[in-house]
């Protein structure tokens, strides 16, 4: 499967990419470690049902409590937003969030849903990079984002970071933004709206935005129902990335991904994984070890965890490391 590899950033833990390219990663070894396991369970706030934070949450906090012996539960959200929140607040451990909001939420940045102040909380790894799926069916006349004017459009759960891009785009496209009809729905109540739109355009939807790994199989798997084809956003994608330097990077979606016909210009979004702050290092570094040294079997879950690469997994600037994530990093030869 052709597939866009994570986009990589320099400069991380005082070494360059140069240095950064002769990094000695782990092995998908078990193996064995002096440290010790975690004193009790943890939560790890994942995302929508089908999605790939969910899947990938579920799998990895699987792994992790069979390594450790200590339960890691996996905890379905709206997304981003809600999963900063509850780790800002202290009652999640491990989340997965969308660099944008991550980097909003640490700016406490105004007009977001973070304008009250900023959070804090750590970081683990990036982990691999979202990309921005506007989804319309195959026999709908939409073609770019202007299109959408008017119509009813899921833009994702309103605590989600497909929300904050979805508005971002929307915003920017065309000459003064694009108005739509926003539903905010969930990942499998969206697609369900996408096909309900084809028999009832007035309760179901004309089109879907959504952010998510490749590929994200409720949406992969509108192709043997109704068909679907992906609106390119090139242009709004290109404002968008030239404003949010560090949080948006120009991409595209592969052809063979969800079987279309050409590849589709769009915004990816890294994804990172986060910890509370005071999150024990046990359950940073076994976390960290088992997403690297049981990449194999997390791949056999959603091949997006293939996307895993020491070499980019240190770029979470300028949220800071866990310090035993640094240590698993450095004693790792990064």
């Amino acid at each position: 499967m052709d597939r866009p590899r994570l986009l990589n950033r320099r400069s991380v833990l005082g070494m360059g990419a140069a240095s950064a390219a002769a990094l000695v990663v782990p092995g998908c070894s078990r193996g064995r470690s002096d440290e010790p396991a975690p004193a009790g369970p943890a939560k790890f706030v994942t995302g929508n049902a089908g999605g790939v934070y969910a899947v990938y949450g579920a799998g990895l906090s699987k792994l992790v409590s069979e390594v450790t012996g200590v339960p890691m539960t996996p905890v379905q959200t709206d997304g981003s937003v809600e999963n900063l929140k509850m780790l800002a607040a202290g009652t999640a451990d491990i989340g997965f969030s969308l660099s944008d909001s991550a980097l909003d939420a640490w700016d406490g940045a105004p007009g977001t849903a973070f304008a009250s102040g900023p959070l804090r909380y750590t970081a683990l790894a990036r982990t691999y990079d979202n990309y921005v799926h506007v989804v319309v069916p195959t026999a709908s006349d939409i073609t770019v984002v202007e299109h959408l004017e008017g119509k009813r459009v899921s833009i994702g759960p309103k605590n989600s970071g497909t929300r904050v891009v979805a508005e971002r785009i929307l915003s920017v496209a065309g000459k003064t933004g694009v108005k739509v009809s926003p539903l905010y729905y969930d990942l499998e109540t969206a697609v369900k709206a996408l096909k309900d739109g084809l028999k009832n355009p007035k309760t179901g939807i004309d089109a879907l935005i959504w952010s998510g790994g490749l590929p994200t199989k409720p949406i992969l798997d509108l192709q043997s129902t109704i068909g679907f084809k992906l609106v390119n956003i090139g242009n709004a994608a290109q404002k968008l990335a030239s404003k949010r330097f560090g949080g948006y990077v120009l991409s595209s979606i592969p052809p063979s991904i969800y079987q279309l016909a050409a590849s589709v210009p769009t915004l990816a979004v890294p994804n990172y994984l986060l910890a509370r702050r005071g999150l024990s290092d046990s359950w940073a570094w076994w976390t960290l070890n088992t997403m690297f040294r049981r990449q194999a079997d997390l791949m056999a879950i959603h091949p997006e965890a293939g996307s895993l690469d020491a070499r980019s997994a240190i770029a979470t600037m300028p949220i800071p490391l866990h310090p035993a994530a640094e240590r698993w990093y450095r004693n790792n030869h990064i």
